[in-house]
């Protein structure tokens, strides 16, 4: 079992409080968005390891190895033969630490079919893969889930089409009609298409009008229309305000997620949250951002089809362990809330896990952990965690 050093990306959406917080260190000013826990090349975990495997506590920075090259030399001690026949030899998820302070962008992800796909069809066609008009940067999918640890906002799937009108028409900006009337006048599937396509192929300069005049009256009219206003001061003029209108706003408290499937457009506005996603890069934005919107390619992926958020709620088993039941099996995250006192949780498993403290001191086999700090455990290796505190357990189906 290896305690992790993780990275801190600074995104500039990112909180300049809440990770700080967590980690009970002061806050530099900077934003500090995602902290990332796994193997993902971007910013991989480091660990350090003695000879015969184990963390070492007194190990220095210098002698550190990225999880990433761990894996490499030794796909099946570290990941076990069942993940590795399953997902190859990678760690499949990536963790994280998630902050929002300001919204990230409105976005969809592709399902695994169409990420082959469009990679193969981008490395066909020589676009460079750092490329700012490139979509595809791997052959993966990447469904995701976020569990709150404070109250969470953000926007989750088409809400239906009649009810976006309302809105819209709510706001009483005249520019806003022909998109109001759209929603009233076509089936559903096609009344989605043609707003969102109407939305992000409008003149820029209309666009921005249209915009301004529907932030300032979600600032007036505040209550439900408050959410809006603050997505607008942050993106003045950008279509992905009006497109927002289309989508459920969701609210969460601590303890509850929301599941990101293929081709459901989401944005995270406000809060912290635990984040496990399949290891892959590809998002297709539609707005809130200024990088490159394909739209043909986002009009392919998106699942024009109302839906209800799905808020979930962790199920408990008599172990202890509380799932989020998801359908994919790049991952699976869980939560333990341990009592003082109570006897050892065995999480012991022929799957690679990572685990999490989010609140007290419980402890993983020898290694005590505060809030924020994290573990690898490879596969098939005993762990025991006991203590008081909560631990979130990200791991695989295999």
């Amino acid at each position: 079992m290896d305690r992790l050093s993780n990275t801190v990306r600074p995104y500039a959406w990112g909180s300049t409080t809440a990770i700080p917080a967590l980690l009970g260190v002061a806050p530099t000013g900077e934003p500090q968005a995602e902290m990332w826990m796994g193997a993902h090349p971007g910013a991989p975990s480091r660990i350090a390891r003695t000879e015969t495997g184990t963390a070492s506590a007194s190990a220095s920075a210098s002698a550190e190895q990225s999880l990433t090259d761990v894996i490499d030399a030794d796909p099946a001690r570290e990941l076990g033969t069942a993940t590795v026949e399953k997902f190859g030899p990678r760690l499949p998820f990536l963790l994280k630490l998630l902050a929002a302070g300001a919204p990230l962008s409105l976005q969809v992800h592709p399902n695994l079919d169409q990420a082959r796909a469009g990679y193969a069809d981008e490395e066909s066609r020589s676009v460079p893969i750092d490329a700012p008009h490139r979509t595809y940067k791997d052959a993966n999918h990447k469904p995701e889930l976020i569990c709150a640890l404070t109250p969470f906002d953000g926007l989750c799937g088409f809400r239906r089409p009649l009810e976006a009108a309302e809105a819209m028409e709510g706001l009483g900006v005249d520019s806003l009609k022909p998109y109001a009337d759209l929603l009233r006048a076509q089936p559903e599937e096609a009344a989605l298409r043609e707003v969102l396509t109407a939305i992000l192929t409008a003149d820029p300069d209309e666009m921005t009008e249209t915009v301004t005049a529907a932030a300032a009256a979600a600032e007036r009219i505040g209550g439900a229309y408050a959410p809006y206003a603050r997505i607008a001061h942050h993106f003045p003029g950008d279509a992905g305000v009006i497109a927002a209108m289309l989508l459920n706003y969701v609210r969460l408290q601590p303890g509850e997620a929301l599941f990101l499937g293929a081709g459901v457009p989401h944005a995270y506005l406000d809060g912290l949250g635990v984040e496990i996603m399949a290891n892959s890069d590809n998002v297709l934005r539609c707005g809130l951002t200024p990088k490159h919107i394909d739209v043909p390619e986002l009009l392919r992926i998106v699942r024009f089809e109302a839906t209800d958020p799905g808020i979930l709620r962790p199920e408990a088993s008599p172990s202890g362990e509380e799932l989020y039941e998801t359908p994919v099996d790049e991952f699976r995250l869980s939560r333990f809330d341990l009592s003082p006192g109570a006897a050892p949780a065995d999480l012991t498993a022929h799957t690679p896990q990572i685990l999490l403290c989010t609140a007290g001191a419980p402890s993983a086999g020898d290694l005590a952990l505060a809030p924020g700090e994290s573990v690898f455990v490879p596969a098939g290796e005993r762990v025991h965690v006991s203590g008081g505190g909560t631990l979130f357990r990200a791991t695989v189906v295999a």
